[in-house]
């Protein structure tokens, strides 16, 4: 039996939680909704709210601040979420990891598959599991597809970063947790992450925690 709040209808859930203006709580590992598979949109929001509930997705990501953000991070169980990725980091880290920038899009119902073989393994974080990394080891190109906010179709190839970022996004539509797909021994603390573990790639901290990478 569900709370009062989680038997709430959709439209009614956001409304209260837009209300409250600014960025929205973002909620954290062990709450049910992010282990839930999220539903579908077809119309639960119309379109002035979905508006509003996209801008204060954008917001709440930026506040973080983080490069995605999906509506079962803020307790809402639909399938939408945002990314954005300036990309701001040294050229070393850029190179090793394939990151671009990308520009603010939002998706909804997402869904992707691997394009290739190729797999590539670099240390992930969450905002709905603060202070900790852990490496993730992910198809290196995907295949998304879905729709924007307007409907209209998507249907595109990313590769590295942005490949991981729409990834783990899309997970989070379907409850999983980035935690799910990592490498245990890889689990390291903020600061460690900040004292050891800086390198463009996880290939010291393989070697010194004990753990393989693709």
């Amino acid at each position: 039996m569900g709370t009062p709040s989680e038997r709430t209808p959709l439209a009614d859930r956001v409304e209260e939680l837009l209300a409250g203006g600014g960025p929205l709580p973002i909620v954290a590992a062990g709450e049910p909704v992010l282990r839930r598979r999220a539903e579908s949109f077809d119309g639960q929001l119309e379109p002035a709210l979905l508006a509003r509930f996209v801008e204060a997705l954008r917001v709440t990501m930026h506040a973080a601040p983080g490069v995605g953000l999906a509506a079962p991070q803020v307790g809402v169980g639909l399938r939408i979420a945002v990314i954005e990725d300036p990309a701001t980091v040294p050229d070393e880290v850029r190179v090793a990891r394939g990151r671009v920038p990308q520009p603010f899009r939002v998706l909804v119902n997402p869904s992707y598959e691997p394009v290739g073989a190729a797999r590539a393994a670099f240390f992930e974080g969450c905002l709905s599991v603060p202070g900790w990394q852990a490496v993730v080891a992910r198809p290196e190109t995907v295949r998304l597809t879905g729709l924007d906010e307007r409907g209209r179709p998507l249907d595109e190839v990313f590769t590295g970063w942005p490949a991981r970022i729409v990834q783990h996004e899309t997970d989070h539509l379907d409850g999983t947790l980035y935690l799910d797909r990592a490498e245990p021994r890889s689990l390291a603390s903020g600061r460690a992450m900040a004292e050891r573990w800086t390198q463009p790639t996880p290939a010291e901290a393989a070697a010194e925690l004990g753990f393989d990478l693709p």
